[in-house]
């Protein structure tokens, strides 16, 4: 396993980018004029995965490494979502719209778990190559 989680992490900030940026390539607003409404989207829900990812124990060795727990990103996205749809409400003195929770929810859980289960087997040979 790597020594330190920051390709991990690096990813997980990269899977959040790419799935906020095919969220709004799907409305057509892929331009530079929408880079700020994007980055009220990225951060938001950027906060709250770093904030619950731990939680569910996403940065954990035995939790990485193991690929019968790749539940645990869909569970940690589906829960992350929400709160960072409360926070970008929050930043844009806005509602949260419950269609756009669930459609955050289930992206995000799919992003995740595809970039997770591709580190798991890229991180595999590499930890078999140190024993």
């Amino acid at each position: 396993m790597f020594k330190s989680h920051t390709f991990l992490i690096l990813g997980d900030l990269l899977a959040l980018a790419l799935l906020t940026f095919i969220g709004f390539a799907t409305h057509g607003e892929t331009n530079l004029s929408f880079f700020p409404r994007m980055a009220a989207t990225f951060f938001p829900v950027s906060v709250a995965w770093f904030l619950l990812a731990p939680w569910f124990g996403l940065f954990r060795e035995e939790i990485t490494s193991n690929p019968s727990q790749l539940w645990r990103p869909v569970l940690a996205a589906l829960f992350a979502a929400p709160l960072g749809a409360v926070l970008r409400a929050f930043l844009l003195n806005t509602v949260v719209i419950p269609i756009f929770v669930l459609i955050l929810g289930a992206t995000s859980a799919l992003g995740m778990v595809i970039w997770r289960a591709l580190y798991h087997l890229v991180a595999r040979p590499a930890a078999d190559k140190s024993r």
